[in-house]
Protein backbone atom coordinates (compact mmCIF):
# COMPACT_ATOMS: atom_id res chain seq x y z
CA UNK A 1 0.00 0.00 0.00
CA UNK A 2 1.04 3.19 -0.74
CA UNK A 3 0.21 5.69 1.72
CA UNK A 4 -1.20 8.83 1.51
CA UNK A 5 0.94 12.02 2.23
CA UNK A 6 0.39 13.61 5.70
CA UNK A 7 -0.12 17.50 5.48
CA UNK A 8 -0.92 19.70 8.66
CA UNK A 9 -0.92 19.82 12.17
CA UNK A 10 -3.48 17.14 12.96
CA UNK A 11 -1.95 14.56 10.17
CA UNK A 12 1.43 15.04 11.43
CA UNK A 13 0.16 14.23 15.28
CA UNK A 14 -2.24 11.06 14.17
CA UNK A 15 0.40 9.47 11.62
CA UNK A 16 3.37 9.63 14.25
CA UNK A 17 1.14 8.63 17.39
CA UNK A 18 0.25 5.55 14.77
CA UNK A 19 3.36 4.49 13.67
CA UNK A 20 4.56 4.53 16.93
CA UNK A 21 1.60 1.81 17.34
CA UNK A 22 2.69 -0.40 14.52
CA UNK A 23 5.56 -1.74 16.37
CA UNK A 24 2.91 -2.54 19.34
CA UNK A 25 2.32 -6.30 18.00
CA UNK A 26 5.49 -6.92 17.59
CA UNK A 27 6.19 -6.29 21.38
CA UNK A 28 2.90 -8.21 21.94
CA UNK A 29 4.85 -11.16 19.88
CA UNK A 30 7.32 -10.97 22.35
CA UNK A 31 5.95 -11.23 25.27
CA UNK A 32 3.40 -14.08 24.35
CA UNK A 33 6.51 -16.39 22.94
CA UNK A 34 8.25 -15.14 27.29
CA UNK A 35 4.98 -16.43 28.52
CA UNK A 36 5.26 -20.04 26.37
CA UNK A 37 8.65 -19.91 27.32
CA UNK A 38 8.19 -19.52 30.82
CA UNK A 39 4.94 -21.70 31.13
CA UNK A 40 6.20 -25.30 29.48
CA UNK A 41 10.34 -24.82 29.61
CA UNK A 42 10.40 -23.77 33.36
CA UNK A 43 6.60 -24.14 34.86
CA UNK A 44 7.24 -20.62 36.18
CA UNK A 45 4.05 -18.27 34.34
CA UNK A 46 3.94 -15.06 34.49
CA UNK A 47 1.13 -12.77 36.31
CA UNK A 48 1.28 -10.02 33.65
CA UNK A 49 1.44 -11.02 30.28
CA UNK A 50 -2.23 -11.72 29.74
CA UNK A 51 -3.47 -8.30 30.72
CA UNK A 52 -0.12 -6.45 28.96
CA UNK A 53 -1.07 -7.92 25.85
CA UNK A 54 -4.86 -6.63 26.06
CA UNK A 55 -4.14 -3.69 27.58
CA UNK A 56 -1.75 -2.94 24.20
CA UNK A 57 -4.04 -4.72 22.08
CA UNK A 58 -6.84 -2.11 23.18
CA UNK A 59 -4.01 0.84 22.11
CA UNK A 60 -3.21 -0.44 18.76
CA UNK A 61 -7.03 -1.22 18.16
CA UNK A 62 -7.44 2.50 18.55
CA UNK A 63 -4.90 3.96 17.19
CA UNK A 64 -5.36 1.72 14.02
CA UNK A 65 -8.96 3.14 12.93
CA UNK A 66 -7.43 6.82 13.59
CA UNK A 67 -4.78 5.43 10.65
CA UNK A 68 -6.95 4.18 8.49
CA UNK A 69 -9.28 7.24 8.67
CA UNK A 70 -6.04 9.26 7.96
CA UNK A 71 -5.09 7.11 4.76
CA UNK A 72 -8.91 6.35 4.06
CA UNK A 73 -8.02 2.98 3.84
CA UNK A 74 -11.67 1.95 5.83
CA UNK A 75 -14.39 0.10 4.79
CA UNK A 76 -16.73 2.27 1.96
CA UNK A 77 -19.47 1.91 -0.80
CA UNK A 78 -18.62 2.80 -3.98
CA UNK A 79 -21.89 1.68 -6.32
CA UNK A 80 -23.83 4.82 -6.06
CA UNK A 81 -20.28 6.98 -5.20
CA UNK A 82 -18.81 6.09 -8.35
CA UNK A 83 -22.02 6.92 -10.52
CA UNK A 84 -22.98 10.25 -8.97
CA UNK A 85 -21.78 13.51 -10.45
CA UNK A 86 -19.08 15.87 -8.74
CA UNK A 87 -21.34 17.99 -7.15
CA UNK A 88 -23.30 14.76 -5.30
CA UNK A 89 -19.97 13.35 -4.36
CA UNK A 90 -19.13 16.65 -2.48
CA UNK A 91 -22.66 15.88 -0.92
CA UNK A 92 -22.24 12.35 0.43
CA UNK A 93 -19.11 13.28 1.70
CA UNK A 94 -19.91 16.10 3.43
CA UNK A 95 -22.86 14.02 4.80
CA UNK A 96 -20.45 11.02 5.95
CA UNK A 97 -18.46 13.90 7.89
CA UNK A 98 -20.99 14.89 9.65
CA UNK A 99 -22.37 11.59 10.68
CA UNK A 100 -18.66 10.95 12.19
CA UNK A 101 -19.36 14.00 13.41
CA UNK A 102 -22.57 13.55 15.74
CA UNK A 103 -21.26 10.01 16.86
CA UNK A 104 -17.68 11.17 18.06
CA UNK A 105 -19.40 14.34 19.80
CA UNK A 106 -22.18 11.64 21.53
CA UNK A 107 -19.63 9.03 22.42
CA UNK A 108 -17.56 12.10 23.78
CA UNK A 109 -20.29 13.59 25.92
CA UNK A 110 -21.60 10.56 27.05
CA UNK A 111 -18.61 8.83 28.08
CA UNK A 112 -16.63 12.09 29.84
CA UNK A 113 -18.21 11.61 33.45
CA UNK A 114 -17.34 7.64 33.82
CA UNK A 115 -13.98 8.36 31.52
CA UNK A 116 -12.75 10.81 33.85
CA UNK A 117 -13.89 9.21 37.43
CA UNK A 118 -12.06 6.14 36.23
CA UNK A 119 -8.87 8.80 35.38
CA UNK A 120 -9.00 10.30 38.57
CA UNK A 121 -9.28 7.43 40.92
CA UNK A 122 -6.85 5.47 38.93
CA UNK A 123 -8.93 2.60 38.44
CA UNK A 124 -7.32 -0.70 38.07
CA UNK A 125 -8.51 -4.33 36.39
CA UNK A 126 -8.65 -6.04 39.38
CA UNK A 127 -6.02 -8.93 38.80
CA UNK A 128 -2.82 -10.10 40.31
CA UNK A 129 -0.92 -7.98 37.86
CA UNK A 130 -3.63 -5.49 39.08
CA UNK A 131 -2.73 -2.80 35.89
CA UNK A 132 -4.64 0.13 34.90
CA UNK A 133 -7.01 -0.82 31.98
CA UNK A 134 -10.10 1.53 33.23
CA UNK A 135 -8.16 4.37 33.95
CA UNK A 136 -6.28 4.81 30.87
CA UNK A 137 -8.30 3.10 28.05
CA UNK A 138 -11.36 4.84 28.88
CA UNK A 139 -9.94 8.30 28.49
CA UNK A 140 -8.05 7.24 25.04
CA UNK A 141 -11.29 6.00 23.36
CA UNK A 142 -12.42 9.28 23.97
CA UNK A 143 -9.57 11.25 22.85
CA UNK A 144 -9.32 9.02 19.56
CA UNK A 145 -12.73 9.65 19.08
CA UNK A 146 -12.25 13.40 19.09
CA UNK A 147 -9.48 12.89 16.84
CA UNK A 148 -11.53 10.69 14.67
CA UNK A 149 -13.44 13.34 14.15
CA UNK A 150 -11.18 15.97 13.31
CA UNK A 151 -9.53 13.77 10.56
CA UNK A 152 -13.00 12.98 8.85
CA UNK A 153 -13.44 17.06 8.79
CA UNK A 154 -9.27 17.27 7.24
CA UNK A 155 -9.74 14.09 4.80
CA UNK A 156 -13.02 16.47 3.70
CA UNK A 157 -11.47 20.03 3.27
CA UNK A 158 -8.51 18.48 1.49
CA UNK A 159 -9.90 15.98 -0.62
CA UNK A 160 -12.31 18.59 -2.13
CA UNK A 161 -9.63 21.03 -2.22
CA UNK A 162 -11.19 24.25 -0.32
CA UNK A 163 -9.53 27.55 -0.56
CA UNK A 164 -6.42 28.34 1.46
CA UNK A 165 -8.16 30.40 3.94
CA UNK A 166 -10.59 27.50 4.77
CA UNK A 167 -7.56 25.11 5.28
CA UNK A 168 -5.67 26.78 7.31
CA UNK A 169 -8.20 27.96 9.84
CA UNK A 170 -8.97 24.55 10.38
CA UNK A 171 -4.68 23.93 10.97
CA UNK A 172 -4.66 27.15 13.23
CA UNK A 173 -7.70 25.63 15.27
CA UNK A 174 -6.21 22.33 15.74
CA UNK A 175 -3.49 23.25 16.85
CA UNK A 176 -4.66 26.19 19.13
CA UNK A 177 -7.41 22.82 20.49
CA UNK A 178 -4.20 20.25 20.94
CA UNK A 179 -2.11 23.06 22.85
CA UNK A 180 -5.78 24.03 24.52
CA UNK A 181 -5.97 20.69 26.08
CA UNK A 182 -2.48 20.11 26.78
CA UNK A 183 -2.48 22.83 28.70
CA UNK A 184 -5.74 21.79 30.38
CA UNK A 185 -4.47 18.55 31.72
CA UNK A 186 -1.06 19.76 32.94
CA UNK A 187 -2.91 22.38 35.04
CA UNK A 188 -5.17 19.49 36.60
CA UNK A 189 -2.28 17.18 36.85
CA UNK A 190 0.39 19.65 38.16
CA UNK A 191 -1.08 22.76 39.15
CA UNK A 192 -4.09 22.25 40.25
CA UNK A 193 -5.33 18.76 40.81
CA UNK A 194 -9.15 17.57 41.19
CA UNK A 195 -10.63 15.76 44.75
CA UNK A 196 -9.86 12.70 44.56
CA UNK A 197 -6.79 12.72 41.96
CA UNK A 198 -4.54 9.23 42.69
CA UNK A 199 -2.58 9.11 39.17
CA UNK A 200 0.79 7.90 40.50
CA UNK A 201 3.59 9.86 39.76
CA UNK A 202 4.92 7.94 37.08
CA UNK A 203 2.21 7.83 35.12
CA UNK A 204 2.09 11.73 35.24
CA UNK A 205 5.26 11.70 34.42
CA UNK A 206 4.16 9.58 30.98
CA UNK A 207 1.57 11.99 30.34
CA UNK A 208 3.32 14.95 30.41
CA UNK A 209 6.39 13.37 27.81
CA UNK A 210 3.11 12.52 25.48
CA UNK A 211 1.05 16.04 26.15
CA UNK A 212 5.07 17.54 24.99
CA UNK A 213 5.34 14.83 22.07
CA UNK A 214 1.65 15.90 20.72
CA UNK A 215 2.13 19.95 21.34
CA UNK A 216 5.50 19.62 19.44
CA UNK A 217 4.06 17.59 16.63
CA UNK A 218 1.26 19.77 15.90
CA UNK A 219 3.74 22.86 16.16
CA UNK A 220 6.08 21.31 13.28
CA UNK A 221 3.19 20.24 11.14
CA UNK A 222 1.81 23.63 10.77
CA UNK A 223 5.06 25.59 10.39
CA UNK A 224 5.97 22.90 8.18
CA UNK A 225 2.81 22.78 5.86
CA UNK A 226 0.99 26.19 6.23
CA UNK A 227 1.41 27.10 3.03
CA UNK A 228 1.47 23.97 1.31
CA UNK A 229 -1.14 23.11 -0.62
CA UNK A 230 -1.98 19.45 -0.48
CA UNK A 231 -2.46 16.84 -3.40
CA UNK A 232 -6.32 15.93 -3.78
CA UNK A 233 -6.54 12.37 -2.60
CA UNK A 234 -7.79 10.41 -5.95
CA UNK A 235 -9.59 6.88 -5.78
CA UNK A 236 -8.53 4.78 -8.26
CA UNK A 237 -9.45 1.38 -9.59
CA UNK A 238 -6.92 -2.17 -8.61
CA UNK A 239 -8.25 -3.59 -11.73
CA UNK A 240 -8.69 -0.16 -13.76
CA UNK A 241 -4.76 0.82 -12.34
CA UNK A 242 -3.60 -2.78 -13.48
CA UNK A 243 -4.94 -2.74 -16.97
CA UNK A 244 -2.96 0.59 -17.31
CA UNK A 245 0.12 -0.36 -16.47
CA UNK A 246 0.15 -3.67 -18.27
CA UNK A 247 -0.79 -1.20 -21.57
CA UNK A 248 2.31 0.66 -20.61
CA UNK A 249 4.26 -2.53 -20.99
CA UNK A 250 5.28 -3.44 -25.00
CA UNK A 251 4.58 -7.33 -25.42
CA UNK A 252 5.53 -9.13 -28.36
CA UNK A 253 2.71 -10.17 -30.53
CA UNK A 254 2.52 -13.45 -30.91
CA UNK A 255 0.95 -15.38 -33.79
CA UNK A 256 -1.25 -18.62 -33.24
CA UNK A 257 -0.06 -21.27 -35.51
CA UNK A 258 0.62 -25.04 -35.72
CA UNK A 259 4.30 -23.90 -36.56
CA UNK A 260 6.20 -22.94 -33.32
CA UNK A 261 9.09 -20.14 -34.20
CA UNK A 262 12.83 -21.49 -34.61
CA UNK A 263 15.56 -20.93 -32.60
CA UNK A 264 17.03 -17.48 -33.31
CA UNK A 265 13.86 -16.05 -34.83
Amino acid sequence: MVEHERTGPLEMLTWSFSRVAMWAPFFIVLIILYEVIMRYFFAAATLWVNEMSLWIAGGIYLSAGLYAMQQRSHIRIFIIYDAAPAWMRKAFDAASTICVCVFGFAVVWGGFGEAKAKFLRWETFGTAFDPPLPATIKPLILTMMLFLALQAVSNLIRDWPSAAWVRKTFDIFVTALVIGLAALAAYNLFIVPPEGHSVPLKWQVAIALFLVAAVALVLIGIVRDFNRTPVPHVEIDEIEQEVASLKEVNLPDETLSGNPPKPGE
